[in-house]
């Protein structure tokens, strides 16, 4: 089935470009336009790396076109709005780095200090963490930990000073407030004002773990691990990471080792084995022990996930996938939007759908890690 997944990916960039992407389906039933977003910041990262670990210049070629046309000569990119200081468009741009390291060409360069500029104008929280968009004041979401620190960490890699310690302190902050003890999970939200209808009064975070934003984080903290130096910041940060995989292993299916849309309540109903956040704490099992920072047995688990993921989600259609099991969007708030309360009951009303980008593109970003098992 690997080989169709191969065959799956080369034929979604195929049929894509930069003004229509065949992975996003939600935004083309919408009728949205091109847009610099995440989710094609998460795509686009993985063809870079298939293209690096398989060396097919289709996968590089596609890649490199598609954030070409984005980003103008003088580092300007199409459709990205600073002022909505919304830490998802910060995403993609962590192709700039290996894009100007591989073509020279200064507007990404150029791009990549202009949103990082945009990135230290962000609002913070009194304890110094982004906000996770200018809707949500006060706010830090776990989602918006894999949207912004990566790309700070290798801005400050390739033109920066090498100082992490920002990005240390805020992820610290998250562990402090967000991390559940007797649990051993993170909640979704937190508000450092407490005053989101949705916030603990109390501990400002929000009621429920919901898995693909645990997801999100467990990848940011992998490819963290991956992107700083030997060094205490590191250390303390792969302390972190290893806590967090730790804990939410211990919530997998007994059946499938997939993970469930609300984690800690298996089984409940109305609950489901969800697709996108499995995907991802798929690949962040395999890449911390690829990293040495998990031990071994995390690459077997990882990999587990993904081929539960494989049996109960995916089949194939003659040349076209079909991926089941995604929720299709949650989050919390804002004020004129109550239902998304951050309750149990609120995730899982959200639909369940196949073939949405949003979990498409942690699907093709886990196979990056699999194929690399396969190398190894």
């Amino acid at each position: 089935m690997y080989e169709q997944i191969d065959a799956y990916v080369l034929g979604l960039i195929e049929k894509s470009s930069p003004q229509r992407t065949a992975w996003d389906i939600e935004s083309i039933r919408a009728g949205r336009p091109a847009s610099w977003n995440y989710i094609d910041g998460c795509m686009i990262t993985s063809l870079l790396a298939i293209s690096e670990i398989t060396g097919d210049r289709r996968c590089y070629d596609f890649a490199e076109g598609f954030i070409d046309w984005f980003v103008l000569e003088d580092g300007t990119i199409r459709s990205y709005d600073p002022e909505r200081c919304n830490l998802d468009d910060i995403n993609e741009g962590r192709a700039l780095f290996p894009l100007y390291e591989k073509t020279g060409k200064e507007k990404y360069k150029k791009a990549a200090k202009m949103l990082y500029g945009n990135l230290m104008r962000q609002p913070r929280t009194f304890e110094g963490n982004f906000w996770h968009k200018a809707i949500y004041p006060n706010q830090v979401w776990l989602d918006g930990l894999y949207m912004a620190q990566p790309f700070y960490a290798l801005y400050q890699k390739h033109f920066g000073e090498g100082n992490y310690s920002d990005i240390l302190s805020q992820i610290e902050n998250v562990r402090r407030h967000m991390f559940d003890e007797g649990k051993k999970l993170y909640y979704h939200g937190y508000d450092a004002s407490r005053s989101a209808f949705w916030a603990d009064p109390v501990t400002g975070c929000s009621k429920s773990f919901w898995l693909r934003s645990i997801g999100w984080f467990a990848v940011a903290l992998a490819d963290l691990c991956g992107i700083l130096p030997a060094g205490v910041q590191r250390d303390r940060l792969c302390e972190i990471f290893i806590e967090l995989i730790g804990g939410v292993a211990a919530y997998a299916d007994a059946e499938t080792g997939l993970y469930w849309q609300v984690v800690d309540q298996g089984g409940r109903e109305g609950n489901y084995l969800e697709t996108s956040g499995s995907c991802m704490l798929a690949y962040a099992m395999l890449k911390g022990a690829r990293l040495g920072v998990l031990p071994r047995e995390y690459a077997a688990k990882g990999e587990r996930t993904f081929r539960g993921i494989m049996d109960k989600y995916l089949s194939f259609h003659g040349d076209e996938l079909n991926l089941g099991g995604i929720c299709l969007v949650a989050g919390l708030g804002p004020e004129n939007n109550r239902r998304r309360d951050g309750s149990y009951e609120y995730y899982i009303s959200e639909p369940v759908v196949e073939n949405d980008a949003k979990g498409v593109a942690p699907f093709v970003l886990c196979y990056t890690e699999i194929k690399r098992l396969a190398v190894s």
